[in-house]
């Protein structure tokens, strides 16, 4: 694929640049919590705004029924990326209408719009392609060029994503580049031993990527919800700990896979339990006890690996060549159960090998829980299109890239 370096060498002034973006950040009403994902493609918008591009970024946000919905604007992802890049913002208030027309017909060479969510328009997300090419046209009217800066949605096959770029010139964004190029040392460039650290709550998430790494990795080990699913299918009492019934056949199947290659398959050896899950708003005090993972009381829930687990993961990083970490240990937004993962995410910074948080609750975690984010070797922006990708799938984003 072609990348924004090659752009920038061609020239760009005077060009509109419509950039694909991915703005969608966690908010508390207009407030932003995480501006991550907008300080990742920061780097992408800054040099063609220098270089005198007319930028249009586009996003989407949360997932909105296909029609306006203040609760999913983008008007505070615009503001704080105006703020980041240090000047003004223009914002449009639709996709495609009256409002994106005048906003972009009224940028001068090196200034910056952000268009309304592209899921307020339905073509965004169709799955009748037609309805989708006719969005893409639409989009396609407002620029010159495409550069393809989303890297947590190039697993969709939506307008802006997949069908936008075959209308356009293309090229791949800074962060892309800088993704695709992390995921390949995941796949293709390993150094040994090779860790996988798998959190959050459902197995059923990590099929894909657990059936594919275990032809890969040297380690897995496994903490989170999902935890709860290979134990019961060991046989153990789970309690009231999030389960997967319908689960139980694919974990131990796993299990029986990873013996027969070799592949270290860790599983919590202590957890912390409660009888209720905690109040994420108040952070009141939760009490949690210390059992060990195979005698969890029956009106208990686990809510996060135990100390003993922390050390023997914190082992099993120390060597570690490579690690990829996708899923918190627990629920690290309260403090009693934010040990867990505090002690994968140190483990990850002690090891000497290279390390990836692949996105999602892991890299929201990192930023929770005040770790500094350029020590870790890369934190994606991606957690489902981390996830796909490792899975060996072909992602309509990146494919609609490549020439």
């Amino acid at each position: 694929m072609k990348t924004i370096d090659e752009l920038l060498a061609a020239g760009v002034s005077g060009k509109r640049v419509f950039v694909r973006a991915d703005l969608n950040v966690p908010l508390d009403g207009t407030t932003i919590t995480d501006d991550g994902r907008i300080r990742a493609v920061a780097p992408t918008v800054k040099a063609l705004s220098e270089a005198g591009a007319k930028v249009v970024v586009a996003s989407h946000l949360g997932r909105p029924k296909g029609a306006p919905d203040p609760a999913f604007s983008l008007a505070p992802a615009a503001a704080r990326l105006g703020e980041i890049l240090g000047s003004g913002v223009a914002f449009a208030t639709d996709t495609v209408g009256q409002s994106a027309q005048d906003t972009v017909a009224g940028l001068a060479d090196g200034q910056v719009a952000v268009l309304e969510n592209l899921r307020f328009n339905p073509g965004e997300t169709s799955k009748d392609d037609a309805e989708r090419g006719a969005f893409a046209g639409q989009l396609a009217a407002l620029a010159d060029i495409y550069v393809g800066d989303g890297f947590g949605a190039v697993h969709r096959k939506h307008a802006s994503v997949y069908d936008l770029p075959a209308r356009l010139p293309h090229y791949a964004g800074y962060l892309i580049a800088t993704e695709v190029g992390v995921l390949k040392r995941l796949t293709d460039d390993v150094r040994r031993p090779y860790v996988v650290v798998l959190g959050g709550a459902k197995v059923s998430d990590k099929l894909g990527v657990i059936d594919n790494l275990l032809k890969k990795a040297d380690r897995i080990l496994i903490g989170g919800g999902m935890a709860y699913t290979f134990l019961a299918a060991k046989g153990h009492e789970v309690g009231i700990s999030l389960l997967q019934e319908d689960q139980k056949g694919t974990c131990l199947q796993y299990l029986a896979e990873a013996e027969k290659r070799g592949v270290e398959f860790v599983l919590p050896v202590d957890v912390l339990v409660a009888s209720e899950f905690p109040d994420l708003k108040t952070k009141a005090p939760a009490h949690p006890d210390v059992v060990s993972s195979d005698a969890i009381p029956a009106d208990k829930e686990g809510l996060d690996i135990g100390p003993k687990t922390r050390e023997l993961y914190a082992a099993k990083l120390a060597d570690a060549g490579t690690v990829f970490w996708n899923g918190p240990m627990g629920v690290f937004e309260h403090p009693d159960y934010a040990g867990g993962t505090k002690a994968v995410a140190q483990g990850l910074l002690d090891s000497p090998g290279f390390t990836v948080v692949g996105g999602g609750d892991s890299a929201a975690a990192v930023r929770t829980l005040g770790f500094d984010e350029n020590a870790f070797g890369h934190i994606s922006t991606g957690g489902g299109a981390s996830l796909e990708y490792l899975e060996g799938k072909t992602l309509p984003g990146l494919a609609a890239l490549e020439d």
